[in-house]
C-alpha cells in the first residue's frame, strides 16, 4: 500500500514539492541542532535554528514560481537567473539569520556598519543555490519520467492496435465460405445441418469477439475453438476432412495467443483439403520441451513451394499474420518453421516460451 501511495505522490507534483521542501528544511534544522550540541551552545540557540529554518523555508517558496516562469528560457538564461535569484535570496536570508542571532543570542546587538548585516552571505548563497539545483533536478527527472511514460503508453496503444488489426484479419475467407455453405444447405432444404452450422458459426464468432487479442488463452481453450472451426468445415467437406489431435496432458494449461492455430488450419483447408479429390487429414500436436511449448499443425496435401521459411502463395497472409503476432507478443523469443511434410503435405512448427495459467 505504501509503495502504491508513494508512486501516486511522485505523480502529484504539488504534494511532492511541499513534502520535499519541508523535509529538506527540517533536515537543515536537524543538522544545525546536532552541530550546536558539539559546540555546547545555550538552549536558546534552538529557537534561532528554528527561526532560520523557517525563514529559509518561507524565502525559497517564491523561487518555485520564479523558476516556473524561466523554465522555458534558453539554458544560459536559466543558469543566469538561477545564480542571480539564489544570490539575492541568500543575502536576504543571511540578513534575517544575523538579526535572529543578534536579537536573541546577543540581546539586541547591532553592528556599526550595514555591510556586517550580510556577513556569511556566501554560505547562505550556497544553501539556496543547492536548493535551486535540486529543484531543477527533480523537475527534469519528473519531466523525463512523464516523457518516458508517454512513450510507453503510445507504444502500448500502437502495439495493441497492431495486434487487434492482425487478429481481425483472420476470418473473412472462412466467414464467406461458411455463409455460402449455409446458403447452399438452405437451398437444398437441409435445414437441420444448416441450423447446426449456424449455431457453431455463432459460437465461433462469439469466441473471436470476446477474446482480447492482447491476452493469452489456455491451449485447451484454443484447441476447443479450433475443433469448433474444423467441425464447421467438416459440414462442407464431410468425409473428405479428417482431424487428428495429439496433445500432451501437461500442455492443456499452457498459455498461447488466442486464435494462433486457426489461420494455419485455414491454410491447410484451402490449399490441401479442398484441392484433393479424396480430401485429406489435418494433424494437430502439442508438447513441452524444457521451458518451451511446441505446437505443430500439418496436413497430407500436395505440399507447397517454401521460400525463406514461408509458403510461396499469392496473396497469402495467414502465416505472415501469425509470425507478426508472435513477434509482437514474444519479441525474438519464438520460432515459426514451415517445411514440407513427409511423405507429402506441409508442416508448421511453432515454439513459444512456456507459460501456464497458474502463473498469471
Amino acid at each position: 500500500m505504501f509503495f502504491v501511495n508513494w508512486k501516486n505522490l511522485i505523480k502529484d507534483k504539488d504534494k511532492l514539492f511541499w513534502l520535499m521542501h519541508t523535509v529538506g528544511w527540517f533536515g537543515f534544522a536537524l543538522v544545525h541542532y546536532l552541530g550546536s550540541l558539539l559546540h555546547d551552545l545555550r538552549d536558546i540557540f534552538i529557537v534561532i535554528i528554528f527561526l532560520n529554518a523557517y525563514s529559509g523555508w518561507m524565502l525559497t517558496v517564491p523561487l518555485r514560481y520564479i523558476y516556473r516562469y524561466v523554465w522555458n528560457f534558453k539554458p544560459i538564461q536559466i543558469a543566469f537567473s538561477l545564480i542571480v535569484v539564489s544570490f539575492i535570496t541568500g543575502v536576504i536570508w543571511q540578513v534575517i539569520k544575523n538579526l535572529n542571532y543578534w536579537e536573541i543570542y546577543q540581546h539586541g546587538y547591532r553592528p556599526e556598519y550595514l555591510i556586517y548585516y550580510t556577513k556569511f552571505s556566501l554560505w547562505s548563497f550556497y544553501i539556496v543555490i543547492s536548493w535551486s539545483v535540486l529543484y531543477f533536478g527533480l523537475k527534469y527527472y519528473q519531466m523525463l519520467q512523464n516523457e518516458k511514460q508517454n512513450v510507453l503508453t503510445a507504444n502500448t496503444e500502437a502495439h495493441q492496435a497492431q495486434l487487434k488489426m492482425l487478429r481481425y484479419q483472420l476470418n473473412p475467407h472462412f466467414l464467406f465460405n461458411t455463409l455460402n455453405a449455409i446458403s447452399t444447405l438452405i437451398l437444398v432444404k437441409d435445414n437441420t445441418v444448416a441450423n447446426a452450422m449456424v449455431t457453431k458459426l455463432s459460437d465461433f464468432l462469439r469466441y473471436t469477439l470476446d477474446k482480447d487479442p492482447m491476452k493469452k488463452v489456455t491451449l485447451e481453450s484454443e484447441i476447443q475453438v479450433l475443433t469448433l472451426y474444423l467441425d464447421i468445415e467438416k459440414v462442407r467437406f464431410e468425409e473428405r476432412l479428417q482431424v487428428i489431435f495429439d496433445i500432451d496432458d501437461n500442455c492443456h494449461n499452457a498459455l498461447v495467443p488466442s486464435m494462433i492455430l486457426q489461420p494455419i488450419a485455414e491454410n491447410s483447408i484451402k490449399h490441401a483439403i479442398s484441392v484433393e479429390e479424396e480430401g485429406g487429414t489435418i494433424f494437430v500436436a502439442a508438447k513441452t520441451i524444457g521451458n518451451n511449448l511446441h505446437m505443430e499443425l500439418s496436413d497430407n496435401g500436395p505440399g507447397a513451394v517454401i521460400v525463406n521459411n514461408n509458403l510461396h502463395r499469392e496473396n497469402g497472409i495467414g502465416l505472415v499474420n501469425t509470425r507478426e503476432r508472435l513477434q509482437a507478443l514474444f519479441g525474438n523469443d519464438y520460432s515459426l518453421i514451415v517445411s514440407n511434410n513427409f511423405p507429402k503435405g506441409v508442416k508448421v512448427n511453432i515454439r513459444i516460451p512456456l507459460q501456464v495459467e497458474a502463473e498469471i
